[in-house]
Parts: C-alpha cells; structure tokens; sequence
C-alpha cells in the first residue's frame, strides 16, 4: 500500500519510475492551448533527438489522406534557452527551419498562430 501512495505523489510531482518529466515538454504542451488553427483537435509532444515533436491529428486530410497523426513542428534547444523551430515538410519527409534563437515563448507563439499554415496543413 505504501509503494502505491508513493508513486501516486510521485506522479503529482513531475516524477514517475525514477525519471523527471521535463518542464520544457510541460510548457509547450500547454503553449499549444493558445493556438489559433485547428482548435478542436489534441495534439501531442513526444521527444524527437534533444528536443520535442508536436503531432497533430491530421484532420484535413491534406497530408495522409487516410487521417492519422501527421509530424507538425519540432523544437530544438540551444545554448542558453533559445530555441530554434522547424516545420515538417511531409513531401520531402524533412524538417525544415522557420526560426533560429527564439525564447521558448515566442516560439510557441510562432506555431500557434501559424498565419501562413506551414504548420497546421
């Protein structure tokens, strides 16, 4: 019973089997909230080489015309806690940069309001 109540707090705590859960990861799942294309889907941010891939479902269907989750935007961490922002190009399946040595605010705001939809097809 013990064990259990533990990892319960632990879970509270950004912890969970001994590994922490990463505040940048927490801070740009709830940057998405803001932003102004495709507001009912949930997207999701999983790790993609030292920073994090935001997947979307893919709702237009203009990408994988058979739906699924479509790769959005990755950011990447730099020195000192600037980011840069790529967008997925899914014809040439690459990443291609959209902004070098942003703080992770802007960034965020960059993918959110996405006014020329590179990264919510």
């Amino acid at each position: 019973m013990m064990a259990k109540a533990q990892r319960a707090r632990s879970r509270r705590r950004g912890t969970a089997g001994g590994s922490v859960l990463s505040l940048d990861r927490l801070r740009i799942e709830r940057g998405l909230d803001g932003r102004t294309r495709y507001r009912y889907v949930q997207p999701r941010v999983e790790p993609e080489g030292t920073g994090w891939k935001v997947l979307s479902p893919n709702c237009s269907r203009s990408i994988a015309p058979n739906g699924g989750e479509i790769a959005i935007a990755w950011f990447e961490p730099l020195e000192g806690g600037r980011w840069r922002v790529h967008a997925r190009d899914h014809a040439g399946n690459a990443w291609l940069l959209q902004a070098d040595g942003l703080g992770l605010a802007e960034a965020l705001d960059l993918v959110c309001a996405d006014p020329l939809g590179l990264y919510w097809p």
